[in-house]
């Protein structure tokens, strides 16, 4: 699909401009944070991850998150909101992103905050992986019809 393509191709463009750019996966934000949590610094690590003006969270959804780890996600969503831009990608609509933090009242919360002063796209089609293993004859899967 090249999500991800576009998202460092947008966080390029940021740096070239002279903007701060940190750009991470969902999995390693949320894996930093139960390190920190467990050594006592979560403050400071939701604190760096404030800084940039722009900050990049790669493959939200592909797995589910624990729900402290959605209330700490709500967090960092609340403090950069009007101070900093963040760019998402995901393979989950925002219709499926209450089962994504596993609590639709703080996913709601996150949506209300992140769609508030945004542009959504949405890409449509299959992945260019599984389109290259298909080309090539060495998969045989029907072409997806719609991935988000």
């Amino acid at each position: 699909m090249g999500k991800t393509h576009l998202a460092v191709a947008l966080g390029r463009a940021a740096i070239q401009q002279g903007y701060s750019v940190l750009f991470t996966t969902a999995t390693a934000l949320v894996t930093g944070w139960v390190k920190a949590h467990s050594e006592g610094r979560l403050e400071e690590r939701l604190i760096h991850w404030s800084k940039p003006k722009l900050l990049m969270i790669d493959e939200l959804g592909y797995l589910p998150l624990a729900p402290n780890a959605a209330h700490l996600f709500f967090q960092l969503v609340a403090h950069r909101y009007k101070r900093g831009s963040l760019l998402m990608t995901s393979n989950r609509s925002v219709g499926e992103w209450d089962q994504v933090f596993g609590d639709p009242v703080v996913a709601t919360a996150i949506l209300d905050r992140l769609l508030h002063h945004s542009q959504v796209l949405t890409i449509r089609g299959e992945s260019d992986r599984l389109r290259e293993k298909r080309r090539s004859g060495l998969i045989k899967l029907a072409p997806v019809a719609s991935i988000q």
